[in-house]
């Protein structure tokens, strides 16, 4: 039977069963799931069961919900899959599942986008070479933001999210989610990553950045 771990700081506060149909999770008390912290929205989001599978929804929350450090807004989970709402963590287990579903794809808001499969042991994190997006407008221009991890988030929850993902091809750009599409050179974002080379210039909620490949 699938469950969610709760927990902050390392600590586990929690288990939930997943049980019903519908899970909800939110600041309220009459949420399945508590979370008593003002960085949880009143009904902040909920897990529907259909079948072995387990879809998480953003319930259009105030600070966003993240799977693996990255924004969504509707994503099937994945056994070990990691939630994150505000400093909470939270540990989706399913012994059950079935590794017949496909482990690559998110949905948000009704597109579907790549999402990243770990990278081979054998292949150092440097092998495509080292990244930064460099902030060109706004309060933090000037400032440089490494590409340390294999996914970086970037944007605004509820306005326009973009991940950058390091492939062992080079890097990609994607949408997460956001009536506003971002653009590279000026191009709308479409369904499919885009791949990035040094100098590209991506605009997310009003905000320009360039792309640089060391």
């Amino acid at each position: 039977m699938p469950k969610m771990i709760v927990s902050i700081d390392g600590v586990v506060m929690k288990e939930v069963q997943l049980t019903k149909d519908r899970t909800t999770l939110g600041r309220r008390p009459y949420n399945d799931i508590v979370i008593d912290n003002l960085a949880v929205s009143g009904e902040h989001a909920v897990m529907q069961m259909s079948g072995a599978d387990v879809f998480l929804e953003d319930l259009n929350s105030t600070n966003g919900t993240y799977v693996n450090g990255k924004a969504i807004k509707k994503q099937q989970l994945q056994n070990g899959d990691t939630v994150e709402i505000g400093k909470y963590k939270i540990k989706f287990v399913n012994d059950n599942f079935s590794d017949k579903h496909e482990k690559t794809m998110v949905i948000n808001s009704g597109a579907v986008v790549e999402q990243p499969a770990p990278a081979p042991a054998a292949a150092p994190a440097s092998a495509v070479g080292n990244a930064a997006i460099k902030v060109m407008s706004g309060a933090a221009a000037g400032r440089e933001v490494p590409l340390v991890k294999v996914v970086t988030t970037i944007g605004k929850p509820g306005v326009a999210v973009a991940a950058i993902t390091r492939r062992p091809h080079g890097y990609v750009v994607a949408l997460v989610e956001g009536a506003t599409r971002p653009t590279v050179n000026s191009k709308p974002l479409g369904t499919d990553a885009v791949d990035l080379r040094h100098g590209d210039l991506i605009e997310l909620a009003g905000t320009q950045m360039q792309f640089i490949q060391k």
